[in-house]
């Protein structure tokens, strides 16, 4: 919007034309970052008041952690605080005709609202199990297919009118068509390594990374602050990747596959990353309000749907690295208990309780240890995921 109208100022008179500045992507950047940051601290007291009010309070199971039943009560769904943030922020500052922005902010709102759905349930049915898991899983992998179908097109075109041509042209090749370099899988760390997809490959490996990230951050929102920094300090390094991969320049410099418009994302990411600061701001320990599935679900679809623009599912996977443990500590505790279950006739576990974060508390780690030592880990995965940037 704001691009727009200081496009428009220029034109008016010369002495108008500081408002150039609003042409770099950099300078909207900082101030979408700015934004979010504003709103949400200025919103904040008033947003978990209200919440106060609507008596949204946090149920927490009975098998949880001792020393959470204290929080039982606390405001949750401030995830809505991140998301409005996010949503003004990116479209003040963002170029309304770039495509891969509206996908991106389409995706989180789309799994904010699922979330939004589940914490509902949970405060107005007491119910602490919110949405059923299969209705919340149809509903995210609706969002996620349809996301994967437009970003194989919008990653092969160069031009919004190329990619409803390339989806034309898939059709009428009998649902057979050949992709360009920019649609395959890159590897990391290995110069011009890149693996032919193929639309349906494409496809199901960028459902799997949206809707798991989804799922993955929505696993990690554990303890204070747990999952706040970690979207943070992983949307922040996306948002580098983005800037890249959108400009000729340095795409070919850093043997990167040049995808234009995908600049334009850094706007989101920054804005994404002024929000969670201004919410870590409440949920900082002792938490004032909970993220909920609405904040936790809404921005692992955007860490996921990012990753698969840029063509960075493998370094999602490494920077994101505590996203997935806290995934995989979830999966492989349920499987084990099956298993040992079914052929002991009783169930037992790999860890004292799961998602991993839990296991360390029941370790005798304080909440306090297990969120910030995860923060570390974070920022170090950050790093070596950022130095393949130029490590090739």
């Amino acid at each position: 919007m704001l691009p727009e109208l200081a496009a428009w100022l220029q034109t008016l008179s010369p002495a108008l034309g500081f408002f150039r500045v609003f042409q770099y992507i950099t300078f909207r950047a900082v101030m979408a970052a700015m934004t979010a940051l504003v709103i949400g601290v200025a919103a904040g007291p008033w947003v978990i008041r209200r919440l106060t009010q609507l008596k949204i309070g946090q149920p927490v199971r009975g098998y949880a952690m001792e020393t959470h039943l204290s929080k039982s009560g606390t405001p949750t769904m401030g995830g809505v605080l991140i998301l409005i943030a996010i949503a003004v922020a990116t479209l003040l500052w963002f170029d309304w005709h770039n495509r891969f922005v509206w996908v991106v902010l389409l995706v989180t709102l789309g799994f904010g609202a699922i979330g939004w759905v589940d914490d509902w349930r949970k405060v107005v049915n007491k119910d602490p199990e919110g949405m059923r898991s299969r209705t919340k899983f149809f509903w995210q992998s609706l969002i996620g297919i349809v996301a994967a179908l437009f970003l194989v097109f919008a990653v092969s075109g160069r031009s919004n009118a190329q990619v409803f041509t390339l989806f034309l042209q898939w059709i009428e090749s009998g649902f057979r068509l050949h992709l360009p370099p920019t649609a395959g899988l890159l590897v990391p760390f290995f110069k011009e390594v890149n693996y032919p997809l193929g639309v349906w490959g494409f496809v199901i490996l960028s459902y799997l990374v949206i809707v798991g990230a989804s799922n993955a951050v929505n696993l990690t929102d554990g303890l204070d602050g747990l999952a706040t920094m970690p979207v943070i300090l992983v949307g922040s390094a996306l948002g580098i990747f983005a800037y890249v991969c959108g400009n000729a320049f340095y795409a070919r410099y850093l043997l990167f596959p040049h995808i234009p418009g995908t600049g334009e994302l850094l706007v989101f990411c920054a804005a994404m990353a002024g929000a969670g600061l201004a919410f870590l701001w409440f949920n900082a320990h002792p938490a004032q309000v909970f993220m909920g599935d609405v904040g936790a679900l809404a921005l692992g679809g955007a860490l996921g749907a990012i990753a698969v623009i840029v063509r960075q599912e493998i370094v999602l996977a490494i920077m994101g690295g505590v996203f997935v443990v806290e995934a995989l500590s979830v999966m492989l505790q349920v499987a084990w208990f099956k298993y040992t279950k079914r052929r002991y006739g009783q169930g037992r576990r790999l860890l004292k309780m799961a998602p991993l974060h839990h296991h360390f508390e029941k370790s005798g780690w304080a909440e306090t240890q297990v969120v910030v030592r995860f923060w570390i880990v974070t920022m170090l995965l950050c790093l070596v995921g950022l130095s393949s940037l130029k490590l090739r």
